[in-house]
């Protein structure tokens, strides 16, 4: 369904952020009108039945419904133009819209919670109803669908509010599965189990919220890039033959689509600075043409035709890897004086690393003192990546 009317209310562009709009506000729409006829559906077949779990059940849709509203004005704002106040554009208002999807999962979540254990301390008889049945089973297929479309589309768009609301519709489809098998048990062995079904379903709902949450909110936080968007990130950068290395890679993200990319790049110093320049200001067009990113590079000067420099460099490099495989270093510099000569380097370690910032410090020097002798000082600094 979601196919077809795209094709009615969707106008294929090179603008893909108004695209991406159009589609959060189909998905929006649509997830309102499923989720209100479920909710009437639900909630006639719980009072027919006197079931709690129905009802609950119905009045999550109900939620769903403006969750989907929420997603919707999200998605609305979120494609709104940069302006004086908000230069970076307004993309991060689709996380929020998001977070707020998940917040009120978590309050639906607790309500019925609280509903079912006041079932289970004061069980009430429910009725049989092939309506109800047949109403479950409906919403647990159509449930099904909401969680497809919106999955697929959020990953198309990279959309956490999306996806936040594909893991509601799923937790949907567990949740009104167990009302069901409440339903059906009831009836077939007389075992009044109504109001733990409840509280199962509640648990479903607030797994599903604290996921949809997790989601929404590291964004926020500051997570760190995509391993895949990296990679193009450094099959763009170093396509170039001017550009020995990279490292300092920082994605500053402001919404989906809105990236912006700041990293060093090490050239080499006996190079035409001119020449090296229009490289970079080539990369930076680059980016921007197929990753849809601005980017600013810090170019890094490094020594690559004096082979004495090249073998102190590759011997530093053979300590730091025995120290640890996952460590690298960028920024190799030697000066040499009168009666020694300075190692500079920034070592690369990942957050939580088993070796303290000052035990590694000191490991190092260490090390280095030993293979080169005491004429080599060592000046370095620990760095912390900002990808995986």
């Amino acid at each position: 369904m979601i196919a077809l009317l795209a094709k009615f209310f969707i106008r294929e562009t090179d603008d893909r952020r108004k695209v991406r709009q159009q589609y959060g506000i189909l998905c929006g729409t649509v997830g309102i009108f499923l989720n209100i006829l479920l909710f009437a559906g639900k909630f006639l077949a719980g009072t027919i039945s006197h079931s709690i779990a129905i009802t609950a059940d119905a009045f999550n849709n109900l939620s769903d419904a403006g969750s989907s509203f929420v997603t919707l004005v999200g998605f609305k704002l979120a494609g709104a133009r940069p302006d004086p106040e908000h230069p970076f554009g307004h993309g991060r208002i689709e996380y929020i819209s998001g977070l707020a999807v998940s917040a009120a999962i978590l309050l639906m979540a607790y309500e019925l919670l609280k509903d079912s254990v006041a079932k289970i301390i004061h069980p009430a008889e429910t009725e049989f109803s092939g309506l109800a049945v047949v109403i479950l089973v409906i919403s647990i297929l159509v449930k099904l669908y909401m969680c497809f479309y919106n999955n697929s589309i959020g990953k198309r768009l990279d959309s956490a509010a999306m996806r936040a609301t594909a893991t509601d519709s799923l937790s949907d489809v567990c949740a009104t599965t167990v009302v069901l098998i409440s339903t059906l048990t009831g009836h077939y062995t007389g075992l009044h189990i109504d109001g733990y079904c409840g509280a199962l379903v509640g648990l479903f709902i607030l797994y599903a919220g604290f996921s949809a949450a997790r989601e929404t909110l590291n964004p926020l936080l500051g997570q760190p890039p995509d391993a895949e968007f990296v990679s193009q990130i450094n099959r763009i950068v170093m396509a170039h033959d001017e550009i020995c290395g990279i490292h300092d890679l920082i994605v500053h993200d402001y919404g989906p689509g809105r990236q912006m990319i700041s990293l060093h790049a090490e050239v080499p110093s006996e190079g035409n600075i001119l020449e090296i320049h229009d490289a970079i200001d080539n990369v930076e067009n680059e980016l921007r043409a197929q990753l849809g990113c601005d980017a600013t590079i810090h170019m890094d000067p490094i020594v690559t035709s004096d082979e004495h420099i090249r073998e102190l460099r590759s011997t530093v490099i053979s300590i730091i890897r025995g120290i640890d495989e996952v460590m690298t270093i960028h920024d190799f510099r030697a000066v040499t004086g009168p009666t020694h000569t300075s190692l500079i380097f920034d070592v690369m370690v990942p957050y939580r690393f088993y070796i303290s910032d000052e035990e590694l410090e000191r490991i190092i020097r260490e090390k280095v003192r030993t293979r080169l002798g005491n004429c080599y000082y060592v000046v370095l600094r620990v760095d912390k990546a900002y990808i995986k």
